[in-house]
């Protein structure tokens, strides 16, 4: 049936839909430039430290992804921590105690 001639078209009022934004993260202040107070914790610090990473330096050492990077490299060099597993994505140390390193040496020799 066709419509009434006097009829008006109704139309759906379409209501838009309130949505939150979600909770709000308050971006971190990570350091990009190592100073004295925050090297000298760092050489104290990872000595207690099981495992060593990237991710662990950043969360709490407060510094930069880069800066962690280099520093884990430095304390590799220094004889510190060494390698457990190295990717291409995610190298992962260990603390490399004194007495660990006496056997180590007998072991190369």
């Amino acid at each position: 049936m066709a419509p009434a001639a006097g009829a008006k078209k109704q139309k759906k009022k379409t209501h838009s839909r309130i949505r939150s934004k979600g909770k709000v993260k308050d971006k971190a202040q990570h350091a990009v430039i190592l100073d004295k107070t925050t090297s000298e914790k760092l050489h104290k610090d990872v000595q207690s430290y099981r495992l060593v990473t990237v991710a662990t330096l950043v969360d709490r050492m407060k510094i930069n992804g880069s800066l962690a990077r280099s520093c884990l490299k430095d304390l590799e060099e220094k004889g510190l921590i060494k390698p457990v597993v190295q990717h291409s994505k995610l190298k992962i140390y260990s603390t490399f105690l004194a007495c660990c390193r006496e056997l180590w040496d007998k072991d190369e020799d």
